[in-house]
């Protein structure tokens, strides 16, 4: 493997897992509340796409040239290592440090989903029913932290073929 692409897959790998232990830990000082916040959701997205373009925009011009297949590379191993960092701050906190902050969060995502589910007028059952399986589920569980951690990595491994796909320098061939 390319050191460029290993040495900048790496560091950025390091600069998201910070980003996300940074702004959990915002999150879980300023207000619980706020991990059901759907517009932090989104801040927190397009700041870890804006970081991975910046990756291998810089990549490709250290390089020079860059192939589709090390664009994804050095995204991907930045992205890999991002969300395990991620993943295992989210368990050390909220199962070692603060297991209570973890109960408040279920009580707090379990009353905006019935509210949600009101909304949309849900009947009922339907939402007593979602209710009970929330109750019995740990979200921070290393299980459903591993589930978590996969169902990302596969999102982000679509958003790396796309940029490796506009990123990849230009071949001379065949046209």
């Amino acid at each position: 493997m390319n050191e460029i692409i290993k040495k900048n897959g790496v560091t950025y790998g390091i600069i998201l897992g910070l980003f996300s232990v940074l702004f959990t830990t915002a999150i879980y000082v300023i207000d619980l509340k706020l991990f059901t916040s759907w517009w932090l959701g989104l801040v927190s997205f397009a700041i870890a796409i804006t970081i991975g373009v910046v990756l291998v925009s810089k990549t490709k011009k250290q390089m020079g040239t860059m192939t589709f297949k090390e664009g994804f590379t050095v995204y991907f191993i930045a992205a890999l290592i991002g969300t395990f960092v991620s993943t295992i701050y989210n368990y050390v906190l909220f199962n070692f440090i603060d297991t209570q902050a973890k109960e408040t969060i279920k009580e707090i995502t379990m009353k905006y989903t019935a509210d949600m589910m009101q909304k949309f007028g849900t009947p009922a059952a339907a939402i007593n029913d979602t209710m009970q399986k929330l109750a019995e589920t740990d979200n921070y569980s290393l299980d459903n932290l591993l589930f978590g951690m996969a169902i990302v990595l596969v999102f982000q491994a679509i958003f790396g073929l796309i940029l490796a796909a506009i990123f990849k320098s230009k071949s001379n061939q065949g046209l």
